[in-house]
């Protein structure tokens, strides 16, 4: 009787140990997630691409420029902000003037990673897979230890110009 009890509770817990890695790996998503040393990386330089309409999908040309804009590696040391988009959408333009509005005031506290949904690199498409969801613009802030605090698409703003959203949704990342 001792021993078919000890078998139950075996089989008990390792079907719970088998669900929990099963919604551990669902809730990461397909792939894993390259993630940077400590320090500073990411996309750096960041600004905005000439010629960009804020009110029609005529822009041909992606909104951010910048050096590193292929890196799509997550912070180990720092929150982690995220954006996705393409070229010929104003809204895309608008979110992307917040964000490199944020970028010049956080680049030494914050790394900042950029998509181009049209040409994304490998680290990118694991991005892509775990907090793209179709819409433009997305973006995503992860605290440092990488938890999600902000995955949603559109603009974060009714007005060109104003990033005080983005700064709330870092402040939430950095635990203030």
């Amino acid at each position: 009787m001792k021993n078919r009890f000890a078998s139950l509770l075996a089989v008990v817990v390792g079907a719970a140990a088998l669900v929990a890695g099963i919604l551990w790996a669902a809730e990461r998503g397909p792939g894993t997630l390259a993630v940077a040393p400590a320090g500073p990386g990411g996309a750096s330089g960041l600004t905005l691409a000439p010629g960009l309409s804020f009110t029609d999908d005529s822009s041909s040309n992606f909104p951010i420029r910048g050096e590193d804009l292929k890196d799509g590696k997550i912070a180990s040391d720092r929150p982690t902000a995220i954006f996705f988009g393409t070229s010929h959408c104003w809204n895309t333009n608008r979110e992307a003037e917040r964000f490199v509005a944020l970028y010049a005031r956080e680049k030494e506290a914050v790394r900042f990673v950029v998509v181009d949904l049209d040409r994304p690199s490998t680290d990118q498409k694991s991005l892509m897979s775990r907090f793209y969801k179709g819409y433009i613009p997305t973006l995503a802030f992860l605290d440092r230890s990488g938890v999600v605090v902000y995955n949603q698409s559109g603009e974060t703003a009714r007005q060109r110009g104003d990033f005080s959203r983005l700064e709330e949704i870092l402040r939430k990342a950095k635990g203030q």
